[in-house]
């Protein structure tokens, strides 16, 4: 099933005046954000411990209320990093994340621990979150129980509601989850969360594991969900032709870092960055016919070590527009149009990749900044 022909509002509303930070709906222009983060950056230490791999490094946004919030790239490229620490499971060694404006920080640990469950995760795995020995009702109470304040009718009566919510038969609350099909569990880890009042759910490849007959139907439930509840998504996938359909505004991740950022109807029409437009040609589930790419551009090698990243531009050494300044100076994040954001020395506005020999040269001779 293609999601497009599903869900009933097609993320084609980009608005020409909007910020890096805000959404691409016009309605939430002037709303707060859900969450916005400055400056994240994510270390751990190497498996032997003598090194730091930087999982991410120094990205900013902001989510608002309501919005769907895409993140791509491939593996290692720091996306399901960035939701963990959305969601509160990693803590940021640089940077801030702020809950409705407030600094995780700043916190008691009851206060957190209060805020944090408007702030839920649906993974890719259906299983990760069901206990196999409990029944679906049970999975369904456990949160509310967790969070406490409600009478056993309270809570039951709720979880029945979110079953029905997320399209499933009363009958299936007596099962277990073994009993029910990929699909069927996820709409349950959905359901688990709706009693929550979330004003955020991070979407971890929450259709990567599920067949293709069934993902629309996830999608159109998340759809669903957020008309209703003004749900706040970030929709973190590989899959791009899926992000594109579902998102208001994409960010494409690489290495730790944004290469671009931008409504997603710009990103994937009219990409900025090299690396955007190789996952738009390298896309293998068919995109529709004004997104495909004239031709395959194929990149070459391995995304390298977090431990030891690039250089200048952490793209270049798989770049086919690199220059000797890309190895010199990490490029700006700069907003090329409106709205629309670009780590690349070339990227213009009327195009990909502008003149990147002449303008290579002319920086060059200029001594600009090789920071």
């Amino acid at each position: 099933m293609n999601p497009r022909e599903t869900l009933t509002s097609p993320r084609s509303e980009a608005s020409a005046g909007n910020v890096a930070g805000t959404a691409a709906r016009p309605e939430a222009e002037t709303a707060a954000p859900v969450i916005s983060v400055e400056d994240l950056a994510i270390a751990f230490p190497s498996l032997d411990g003598r090194e730091t791999v930087k999982a991410v490094d120094g990205v900013s946004f902001a989510i608002a209320p309501g919005e769907t919030f895409g993140i791509i790239g491939e593996s290692g490229s720091g996306k399901t990093t960035i939701g963990r620490a959305l969601a509160g499971l990693l803590p940021p060694t640089g940077g801030t994340i702020r809950y409705d404006g407030e600094d995780l920080r700043g916190m008691s640990r009851r206060d957190w621990r209060d805020r944090r469950r408007r702030y839920q995760i649906v993974f890719q795995d259906p299983n990760a979150a069901l206990d196999p020995r409990m029944t679906i009702l049970q999975s369904l109470i456990e949160p509310m129980k967790i969070a406490g304040g409600r009478s056993p009718e309270e809570m039951k009566a709720e979880a029945m509601r979110n079953l029905d919510r997320a399209g499933l038969r009363a009958e299936l609350a007596d099962r277990h989850p073994h009993e029910l099909s990929g699909g069927q569990k996820q709409r349950v880890n959905i359901a688990r969360v709706l009693p929550l009042n979330p004003r955020l759910i991070v979407c971890d490849e929450v259709v990567a594991a599920l067949d293709v007959s069934i993902r629309g139907e996830i999608l159109n439930l998340f759809a669903e969900l957020q008309r209703e509840f003004g749900i706040a998504y970030a929709f973190i996938a590989h899959d791009l032709a899926i992000v594109a359909q579902v998102s208001d505004r994409i960010a494409v991740t690489y290495l730790g870092r944004f290469m671009e950022l931008g409504p997603a109807e710009a990103v994937t029409e009219r990409p900025l960055h090299p690396y955007t437009a190789a996952l738009l040609s390298a896309e293998p589930r068919p995109l529709p016919a004004h997104l495909r790419a004239p031709r395959r551009i194929e990149l070459k090698g391995e995304i390298p070590s977090p431990v030891n990243p690039p250089s200048g531009c952490r793209f270049r050494t798989r770049c086919p527009h690199a220059q000797g300044l890309c190895a010199q100076q990490a490029p700006e994040w700069r907003e090329v149009r409106p709205g629309h954001h670009v780590a690349c020395h070339f990227a213009g506005p009327d195009g990909l990749v502008e003149h990147a020999s002449q303008q290579s040269s002319a920086k060059t001779d200029t001594g600009g900044d090789h920071r």
